[in-house]
Formats: structure tokens, sequence, C-alpha cells
């Protein structure tokens, strides 16, 4: 009986030892499973960048386009909001009067103005942007392009004295403003939607700006009329790499913080101008196309440009030239006296 019990007894520890010994390699090996670190690829961050600058920003950029109507008078320089505008068209309206159109997207300014009347081909530029149109009074052919909800607008001819104001330090025509708080008051009010983001233009990227080539132009003088009124100058800044521009011997300022407009590309295209009636109306062709100029960073290239689903984008060879990123100003010049006697280059 003892022999049977030592028997016992060894088998007994020898089940035991291996037990142990297999709970002792299974918390090993477990031990090594959880501590082993599992890397996680760096999570790449997305990029934004504003449609109608092409600018970078660590935000989303998407959002509706506000153009606005501003006055170009000499009695309403300097004009308030310009600086903070992506792209300003400026047109002739009557007579040797230029106007801007300026479209706002990645900036919002506090006080816009002095704000002006509408006209037609204007409107039709805004509706490119799928921007809200602003304007203070219109031209007949405008009126009923408003009157029928061609564009989501806000005219100062309904709302004088509410969502527009008026300066006491100027006259009327020249004295009409609104503020971007008092534009999403409108928005409010007409129930208008402000998600749609305009089309994005084609910019390069910042490092390849360097290797833009070119007639070198550090400067041009773009000429509306011979009493100089709307004549203006923009010169290309070295230092600062933009365009400075400047109107009857003045450069163009914002009147709150006199912060000068500096821009990256100066777009000026030819196109068709007729007078339409007494009143000195006109009507512009901005879709069959025609000869254009962009300067940037001090160099100028001959190109045309087109109108692809309301948007003037200049063109080389049927493809779309890009823009610097940054600010735009586009110059339109009629086609008589052509841009041989509208625009005139320095290089000094």
């Amino acid at each position: 009986m003892k022999k049977w019990a030592v028997a016992a007894a060894a088998v007994l520890l020898l089940f035991s030892g291996c037990s142990k010994k297999e709970t002792v390699n299974g918390s090993v090996k477990g031990d090594k499973n959880e501590n082993k670190v599992i890397e996680e690829e760096p999570k790449q961050e997305e990029s934004y960048y504003f449609p109608l600058t092409g600018v970078q920003s660590e935000t989303k950029t998407d959002g509706r386009a506000v153009a606005v109507m501003i006055n170009n008078h000499p009695k309403a320089r300097p004009q308030s909001g310009l600086n903070k505008a992506d792209i300003v068209y400026e047109i002739l309206a009557e007579g040797d009067i230029t106007r801007f159109m300026a479209v706002f997207q990645s900036e919002k300014p506090t006080n816009i103005g002095p704000v002006r009347s509408a006209r037609d081909y204007y409107i039709e530029l805004a509706k490119g942007f799928k921007a809200l149109y602003i304007a203070h009074g219109y031209s007949p052919e405008a009126q009923k392009m408003l009157n029928n909800n061609y564009v989501d607008n806000l005219n100062g001819m309904v709302y004088d004295g509410t969502l527009f104001k008026r300066s006491t330090t100027r006259q009327a025509p020249h004295n009409s403003y609104i503020t971007y708080e008092n534009i999403l008051k409108g928005v409010e009010l007409k129930h208008y939607k402000m998600d749609q983001t305009p089309p994005a233009f084609t910019f390069m990227k910042p490092e390849d700006t360097d290797k833009i080539t070119g007639t070198d132009a550090k400067s041009v003088m773009i000429h509306y009329s011979n009493s100089g009124i709307s004549n203006s100058i923009i010169e290309f800044d070295q230092t600062s790499k933009k365009y400075k521009r400047f109107s009857g011997g003045e450069q163009t300022v914002d009147m709150e913080t006199n912060e000068p407009i500096l821009l990256d590309n100066i777009f000026i295209v030819e196109a068709e101008h007729q007078v339409i009636d007494s009143a000195g109306h006109r009507d512009i062709n901005l879709q069959s196309g025609g000869k254009a100029y962009l300067l940037q960073m001090g160099k100028v290239n001959e190109l045309n440009w087109e109108n692809r689903n309301g948007r003037i984008i200049p063109v080389k060879d049927g493809k779309e030239v890009p823009f610097v990123p940054g600010k735009t100003w586009v110059n339109v010049v009629p086609t008589d006296p052509g841009m041989a006697k509208s625009v005139s280059f320095r290089n000094n």
C-alpha cells in the first residue's frame, strides 16, 4: 500500500508541474501579446483651399460668394471693403466712369461701399459665381433681371435706410453703404441660402510662382478716357511680390483702415462695347472671348480669355492658365479703341 501511495503522489506531482508549466508558458505568451504596441499610420491632415484665391486654410472653405457693386467716382474714393475682395471686376458704366464688382468669399469686410447701381453684364458675372448680388439702383435691363429673380439679390432701392445706410460725410449717390452683418440680415429676411460655394479657379502651386516667364512689365497704365477720371496705374512691388493700384494719382486703399489694395493677378480683357440708349447704358459682350493680358510676378503674357460657365478665365492654346494664389483684379477694356491704345506697359 505504501508503494502505491508513493507512486500516486509522484504522479500527482508530475501533473501538477506540467499544469504550472503550461500556465506559466501561457501567461508569458499572453504578456507578449498584451504588451505588443500596434503602430497606427499617422493621419494625413486634409487640405482646404479658398476657391477664388487658391489660398490654403486650416478650416473648411465652403460658403457662398457675395458680389457687391462699388462706386468708382472720384467723390466715392477711397472705398470701403475692396481690400477684402477675392476678385474685383472693373468695367465702364456710363460715359467714362468705371464701376467695380467686388466678390467676397474668403474674407468678410465689416463695411462695404459706396454701393452703386446694377448693370446686366455684372449680374451675369455674379451668376457665374452663384453669388448673392448687392446693388443700389439698376439700369432698365438690370431691373428686369432682378425683378425676375435671375439672381438672389438685395437692392438699396428696397432697403434704403434699413439694410443700406447713408453716410453723412458724402453726398448721394456716393454715400450708400452696407455692412456684412446687414447682408446676413437680408439673407435671413429673403430666406436665401449661403451654402452655394462658387466654382474654383485654377491656381498654380506657391513654389511655382518664381518660375513664371514672360515679358518684364513692372507697371501698366489702363486708359479708359481722355479725362483720366477712371484711368489707373498698377505697379509691381518687388519686395512684397504684390501689385499696388493707383487712381487719380493716389494709391487705392481702404477708407476705414488705410490698408492698401494688394493684388497677385492683373487680368486685362478686351470686349465689345456698344451704347444702347440716350442715357449711355452699354451692352458689353462678355461671352465671345477675345484678347487678354495676364500680369503675374512682374511679368506679362499675351493670351486669350473665354467665358466658361459664366466665368471669365485666361486661356492659352485652349488650356486654362492658372492664377497665382491670392487676389485678382480684372479690367475689361473696349475693343474700340482696343488694347493698343487702352493698355501701356513700362519696365521701370
